[in-house]
Formats: structure tokens, C-alpha cells, sequence
């Protein structure tokens, strides 16, 4: 059975304290975030590949690609992900650096010839990949002159002592997990020039973010209060999608392609809370230190954003190729599935906060002898309308570069790439965006791929 929900939003305010924490928007946002995690060859191109297909990553962009293979192969991809975060914080610099190592895509492609003279070939495709992977961390250390603890809740009189003036705070977060998706998808082509596809898509959200505050106060009489507010909230769901999409040669130079995704329907998202705040003793004042833990567990629905990609490419015969997607998400259509205030609250200000975004994803890939290079470039707006303290800056958006090697040995294809973006991001704390992230990502993918 069901359980009743019972809102973070609520219970922290019993502390009347630190809440900071992502909000439904924030965690919306995160559900639907996608890094284009794919094979070394289809992320050194951007992964612009709705129109060339042939690569099993192709598949997560426009289904139809997979019968564009020749021949049934499989891979797998290894990629280090390096992370520079440079904080901002009242007039504070500080700097963290973050590296991790995982299995990021593994699949194949079986390809079936036929006895149709126009349908005479399908493609079967089934592949793993990482969406986004959360593990970071950062931390900030200043004094903002704003404070959340004035009072301790072991202070016997009344009115209670006042630690209303701010010495220090120190804000760290720490996020780990991923997000991950499985599809399977079937393929065919129609005289060798309309390539027609389905793919079931599985998403699945592994997600743990762990805020801890530091605040430092004194009162009239310089006595301190030191406050350690940890929140822990861990977050697990799964949901699931489908696409279809079609590529057309309109001669042996150019593709068109055209791919939609419907959303994800999470059908059941589990949260569960930690709030834990530790009040230091104030020996002047013969109060002693304590500790307060509240913990909750909550569970709903929700539905991300569908997308279309329409793509284009030009193919220099055996020499080498150019090719372009589009892509739009429609984010003010997320929705939270529960009729709760605090919900209704949060999908409105999908609406009315939230854009729909463009993401443009350009690549090329030359060939000599058996060796390729390759390269790419990615854009993508940032969905938050009130994202930079009230406005927005293209700062905020992501952008960056690709590039990379492949050889081609025979039955076994190695590829290397390497791709850096860059943004801005803003988080709140005592006041909207009093936090400035300069993120700066470098990944290095490498791919093992066996023509079977």
C-alpha cells in the first residue's frame, strides 16, 4: 500500500534551522539530466549520430540506427570523468577536484539478413549506459552575516538566549550515484533507403546527496553557539520510456533522421530523510550540547520531458563524414503525479519558471587507411529560467568540445576519445544563488568493439 506522504519541506521546518536541500524542481532537473554517455566513438563526435546510426549508442538518439550496422557486434566502453569545482562564496574562493572510473556502456547489435527484396535486413539492439553520473563534491567556508541557529533548544529560559550575531559558516555537499538506462530496440530497412525503429527504454536513479553546515554564532556577550546540520537524503526510482524514429538516405551523400522520445513515467520514486542537527555546549550559560535526528521516508510519481532530435549528415564517401543533431526538450511539461500541495506548487513553477531548451550536437569523422580521427562540439541551454541569481547568463548554459582516435584492426575496433564542457552553476543557502559553481568536466572514454 501506498505511504502518506509527509513533505521534507514540513518536517524541516521543524528545526527552524538549515533545510537546505534540493527542492522538487531541483530533483526534477536531476531525474531527467542526460551526460550523452556512450561509446569513445559516438562521444568524440558529441554524439551526433541521429542520422548516421550504425554505432550501438546511435540507438539512445534515434532507434532506427542500428540497422544501418553491417555486421552483429558488441562493446564496451570504460570513461574517467575529472571534475574541477571553483566555489564562490561571499567573497571566498575555494577549489575541489573530483575523479571517477566506471563501466559506462555495454551492448551489441545482432543484424538478420531476409528473403524480402525490400525489407532485407532487421537489426536487433539492446544496450546499457550511463546517463549522468552524480559523484561530486565541494565545500565553501565565509562569513555571509545571515544565520539559521539563534537559539538553543536545551536553553531553559524564557525567552531563550540569542546567538544572533554570524562569526562563520561551512557548507559542504557531497553527491553520489548515477542514472542509468537500458534499452532494446528493433530495426529494419526498406530498400536499402528508409531505416525505420522502436526502442523500449528502462531508466533507473540511484542518488545520494549529503549537505553538512557549519555555523558558528555569538551573542551580546561573545558567548558561541556552534550548529552541525547534516541532511542526508538518498533517492532511488525507476521509469520507463519509448522512442521511435526514422533515417532516410536521400542519395549517398546525404541522411535525414528524425527521432522522438516520449517521457519517463517513474512510477515509483522512494526518498528517504535525514535531518540531523548537533548544537554545541555554551558552558557560560550551563547549557548542555544535544542532538535532534529526523528521519522520513516518502514516496511518488513523476513524468520528465520527451524530447525530439532531428538530425542531418553528409557523407565523403569512404572518406569521412559531417554530421548535426537538434535536439528539443520540453521541460514546463514535467509533472509530479500526486495531488499534494507541495507538488502542485512544484508543477507549477515547471510552467512558469522552466523553458523548453535546444541542445545542437555537431561532429565529424575522417578515415585514412584504418585509422580515424574525430571530433565534436556540444550546446545546450540551461532549462532554469531563474537560474543566475534572477536572470539568466549564457554562463550557466553547457558547452564544450570533443575529439578522438579510432583503429580498426579487422573484427576489433579500439577508440579512444576525450571530451571537456564547462558551466556555471548556482546554489542557495541563505539567499537565491549565494553560492557560484564554476564546473569545469574532462571524461576519457575507451571502446572495445567485436564484430561477431
Amino acid at each position: 500500500m501506498k505511504k502518506n506522504l509527509i513533505l521534507a519541506i514540513s518536517i524541516t521546518s521543524t528545526f527552524g534551522a538549515f533545510s537546505q536541500s534540493l527542492d522538487y524542481n531541483d530533483l526534477g532537473i536531476l531525474f531527467s539530466k542526460d551526460d550523452n554517455y556512450g561509446t569513445a566513438r559516438f562521444e568524440a563526435m558529441s554524439g551526433a549520430f541521429g542520422a548516421l546510426g550504425g554505432d550501438i549508442s546511435s540507438s539512445g538518439i534515434n532507434p532506427a540506427g542500428s540497422a544501418v550496422a553491417i555486421v552483429s557486434s558488441a562493446s564496451a566502453t570504460l570513461s574517467n570523468r575529472n571534475t574541477d569545482y571553483s566555489a564562490f562564496y561571499y567573497g571566498n574562493t575555494s577549489g575541489s577536484q573530483n575523479d571517477y572510473f566506471n563501466l559506462s556502456q555495454a551492448g551489441g547489435i545482432l543484424i538478420f539478413d531476409t528473403n524480402d527484396t525490400d525489407w532485407n535486413k532487421f537489426a536487433l539492439s539492446f544496450n546499457y549506459r550511463i546517463k549522468s553520473d552524480y559523484n561530486s563534491f565541494y565545500s565553501v567556508q565565509g562569513n555571509s552575516g545571515y544565520l539559521f541557529n539563534t537559539e538553543h533548544f536545551n536553553d531553559p529560559r524564557t525567552p531563550k538566549n540569542q546567538f544572533d550575531g554570524s562569526v562563520e559558516q561551512k557548507f559542504s555537499v557531497e553527491k553520489l550515484g548515477s542514472s542509468s538506462v537500458f534499452n532494446i530496440g528493433f530495426s529494419s530497412v526498406h530498400q536499402n533507403k528508409l531505416f525505420l525503429g522502436g526502442a523500449l527504454n528502462f531508466h533507473n536513479i540511484d542518488f545520494n546527496r549529503i549537505a553538512v553546515l557549519k555555523e558558528v554564532n555569538d551573542d551580546a556577550n561573545g558567548n558561541i553557539l556552534t550548529a552541525n546540520n547534516l541532511i542526508d537524503s538518498y533517492i532511488q526510482g525507476n521509469g520507463f520510456s519509448f522512442s521511435l524514429g526514422f533515417i532516410y538516405k536521400l542519395n549517398q551523400n546525404v541522411r535525414l533522421g528524425l527521432a522522438y522520445e516520449t517521457p519517463t513515467w517513474y512510477t515509483e520514486i522512494v526518498e528517504d530523510y535525514k535531518n540531523e542537527l548537533t548544537l554545541s555546549d555554551v558552558p557560560a550559560l550551563n547549557i548542555a550540547g544535544d542532538t535532534d535526528i529526523i528521519r522520513e521516508g516518502y514516496l511518488y510519481r513523476f513524468r520528465s520531458n520527451s524530447r525530439i532530435t532531428a538530425s542531418g549528415a553528409y557523407i565523403f564517401g569512404k572518406q569521412g563524414l559531417i554530421s548535426f543533431d537538434y535536439t528539443y526538450k520540453d521541460y514546463p511539461n514535467m509533472k509530479y503525479r500526486e495531488n499534494n500541495t507541495t507538488f502542485i506548487s512544484a508543477n507549477q513553477n515547471f510552467a512558469s519558471q522552466y523553458r523548453s531548451t535546444h541542445t545542437f550536437n555537431l561532429g565529424t569523422e575522417w578515415r585514412f587507411d584504418r585509422m580515424s580521427i574525430r571530433g565534436g562540439y556540444h550546446y545546450e541551454k540551461n532549462p532554469n529560467l531563474l537560474s543566475a541569481l534572477g536572470g539568466n547568463t549564457n554562463k550557466d548554459n553547457v558547452r564544450g568540445f570533443s575529439a578522438g582516435l579510432g583503429y580498426n584492426f579487422g573484427n576489433i575496433k579500439i577508440d579512444l576519445s576525450y571530451r571537456k564542457t564547462e558551466n556555471q552553476e548556482f546554489e542557495t543557502l541563505y539567499n537565491l544563488g549565494d553560492i557560484n559553481l564554476n564546473n569545469s568536466t574532462s571524461r576519457i572514454s575507451g571502446t572495445v568493439t567485436i564484430s561477431l
